[in-house]
């Protein structure tokens, strides 16, 4: 079965419905789409047989460019935008620890058109007890993450410490607001409209989250795995050069940590002469 264990009370689901072969399940109303954002391309291959015109999809990524990317594959009319916050990873295979952060999700068409099947998913949502929301323009709810994740992600990377430390040292904590701002001016480049105050807000979100909380890109950085690297802070650099919009902290994060994502995905010993 599945183990959860939470600061909202713990549960087991046993038998746990779990297949990796989606050709058994048919076709669904929904699909969440949970993987790492380096593997949203393939898995929108996977999702192929689950799909029917009616469906939803529904990307729940550490990015901005999954709704794109699905919709590359599936069609843009299928695919909505989304995203979900909480501080959770895998205790061992089986077993899922929640430590901190309110369990959080939206999601909504990118086009701002209502859906009905994402309303009655709300709903759903909201009678199991999680806190979900369908906001008037997913691009910006979906933008202001971004602005969060990408910059404990990269500093939390960078310094090998967990937010408690990297909020608290003057240097680290200007290097946080720093990333943040660099990522709104690449926001406005591109014409999404991020409130005047988002930076404050993340600071403030930061401040009150557990101080032991470390970012999935962190983490997985840390242990030597491949990483979602390219989507966030890298993300931020070629949206960047894109627009004519300098991003100095970003690259530096990108280019100091790229050697190593190299190197777990088995492509660096290829660049050396």
């Amino acid at each position: 079965g599945l183990k959860i264990e939470s600061p909202k009370g713990d549960a087991i689901i046993y038998p746990a419905n779990a297949t990796d072969d989606p050709q058994q399940i048919g076709c669904v109303d929904v699909v969440l789409v949970g993987v790492k954002a380096w593997q949203v391309s393939e898995a929108a291959h996977g999702i192929a047989p689950l799909v029917k015109p009616t469906s939803i999809i529904i990307p729940l990524e550490n990015g901005v460019d999954a709704p794109a990317q699905l919709a590359a594959v599936l069609g843009e009319e299928i695919v909505l935008g989304g995203l979900c916050q909480i501080a959770a990873y895998i205790a061992e295979p089986g077993s899922i620890r929640h430590v901190g952060v309110e369990p959080y999700i939206a999601f909504a068409r990118i086009d701002g058109k209502p859906n009905l099947l994402a309303e009655q998913l709300q709903k759903a949502f909201l009678k199991a007890g999680v806190k979900a929301e369908i906001p008037a323009d997913i691009q910006t709810a979906m933008w202001e993450k971004f602005v969060f994740i990408v910059s404990v992600s990269g500093i939390g990377a960078i310094t090998r410490q967990p937010v408690g430390i990297i909020r608290s040292l003057p240097g680290t904590r200007q290097l946080l607001e720093q990333v943040m701002r660099e990522i709104v001016a690449v926001a406005a480049a591109k014409n999404v409209k991020l409130p005047q105050d988002v930076v404050a807000r993340k600071m403030a979100f930061i401040d009150q989250i557990p101080a032991d909380t470390t970012a999935s890109m962190q983490r997985d950085i840390m242990t030597g795995h491949p990483s979602e690297l390219e989507a966030q802070n890298g993300a931020v650099v070629r949206m960047g050069r894109q627009l004519g919009v300098p991003t100095p902290v970003n690259e530096f994060i990108y280019n100091s940590l790229l050697p190593q994502e190299l190197q777990a995905r088995g492509t660096l010993a290829s660049l050396e002469k």
